[in-house]
């Protein structure tokens, strides 16, 4: 268990040890580590011995002198510097399936890891998981943690995830619960599956071990054109998804009243889907599962219209085009109309057809560079939304921001949020 190490900061501990990219982490006075979990405990003494594997394989140890909580400057190729665990299970709805080949590698990886949970809100089955596993959890208290619940009927959750002990989910909860981790959860709703009177159970289940779970997250299933050969499934209907916006209303006002939070929240899909006005902000709760697509659209609204006020001029500012999926554009559109007729621009949002996935995807965060090229060739300024780029400057279809811009013939620019298009919206026209 070697950790490659990908920058050493400038005058930090470790640079000033002598330590170099590409080398590699071997033991932290002693001890093996098999992730920067465990580095982070083992390095918070005053003095930490390093063993340091250079490109040619030698070894040598590394004395440094810190304090207690002193960061030695390091960081590496992967949080994990064993094989990340992954999934034991053949969900129904998993989306990996659905993949074709050519997209970026890291998105066929089907990571169950607890620690990539713990360090980076990744969700987990908790059907891989070992007691030494728990052990850990409980000893370093790895908290708050991500679980995939998708059911908490036990038949139900192992027909879905095709695995006969995916039934054993609330035991492990429990476990983890009692060892004082707080859980954050979602479930994967498919039409048929763990809708109706599946999902009221599991409300009802998830909702008793509160503040033990602290939230519970709602998405629909999605579903692509490259399902030959998978399970047969199908996406809900506007009327179902009014139905469920409609039980989730009621659950939210209980939980509300007895807690002061919503505690069970909806994907953006569900009200875009149904025709139904999104939730008020407050109804978020800080936005607990962001990065799971819940409260994505409300939050974009909020960050509008707070760079919005601050706002002083637009006017002359070169036109843009802004790439958004189909389901974003219905909403954001009319936020652009009301900015183009007070500052007297010509901005606008583009609806991308997502031709590589197809099906029923249509967010933005999954179009890819192909597809937003197809989209807005002939236009001379293009803000991208960050989301559609992973950190490597890559889109899901393995494209480069290079190559986009090679393809593009015209000037392209990113905004990660609200604020930075907006900004962008107004830098006056060049020349």
């Amino acid at each position: 268990m070697l950790g490659r190490i990908s920058k050493v900061r400038r005058h930090s501990l470790a640079d000033k040890a002598g330590i170099k990219p590409g080398e590699k982490l071997c033991t932290v006075n002693g001890f093996s580590v098999q992730d920067i979990i465990d580095l982070s405990f083992l390095a918070s003494d005053e003095m930490v011995k390093l063993e340091i594997e250079n490109a040619a394989g030698t070894r040598r140890l590394v004395q440094i002198e810190k304090y207690p909580d002193e960061d030695l400057g390091m960081e590496f190729e992967a949080a994990v510097f064993d094989k990340v665990r992954t999934c034991y299970n053949n969900c129904i709805f998993c989306f990996v399936d659905q993949m074709i080949p050519g997209m970026r590698p890291g998105l066929y990886v089907r990571d169950d890891d607890y620690r990539l949970s713990f360090l980076y809100g990744n969700f987990i089955t908790l059907t891989n998981m070992r007691d030494e596993d728990f052990d850990r959890i409980s000893r370093t208290h790895l908290s708050p943690l991500y679980i995939s619940v998708h059911a908490t009927d036990p038949d139900v959750r192992c027909q879905m995830m095709k695995n006969r002990f995916a039934g054993q989910l609330m035991e492990k909860i429990t476990r983890l619960l009692e060892a004082g981790i707080q859980i954050h959860t979602q479930i994967v709703c498919c039409p048929g599956y763990n809708d109706g009177e599946v999902l009221q159970r599991t409300f009802a289940d998830l909702y008793a071990l509160h503040p033990g779970v602290l939230t519970m997250a709602v998405v629909p299933v999605g579903l692509t054109k490259h399902r030959e050969h998978l399970h047969p499934m199908r996406t809900f209907t506007a009327q179902e998804a009014a139905e469920i916006v409609d039980t989730v209303s009621v659950w939210q006002k209980k939980c509300r009243e007895e807690t002061g939070k919503s505690f069970v929240y909806l994907g953006d899909e569900f009200y875009l889907l149904a025709g139904k006005e999104l939730p008020p902000s407050d109804y978020y709760d800080g936005f607990p599962q962001l990065e799971n697509g819940i409260g994505l659209t409300r939050n974009f609204l909020n960050e509008w219209e707070n760079a919005l006020k601050s706002l002083r001029y637009a006017e002359g500012a070169d036109t843009a085009v802004i790439p958004v999926g189909e389901s974003a554009f219905r909403v954001l559109q009319p936020l652009m109309d009301a900015f183009n007729s007070r500052y007297e621009t010509c901005h606008k949002f583009v609806p991308v057809k997502n031709i590589f996935f197809g099906g029923y995807v249509n967010v933005t965060g999954l179009l890819t560079g192909g597809d937003i090229l197809a989209a807005v060739q002939g236009c001379k300024r293009l803000i991208l939304p960050g989301v559609v780029l992973n950190n490597d400057r890559l889109f899901l279809d393995d494209m480069s921001l290079e190559d986009f811009k090679n393809s593009f013939q015209g000037k392209v620019e990113i905004a990660k949020d609200a604020g930075e298009l907006l900004h962008l919206l107004t830098i006056p026209r060049e020349g």
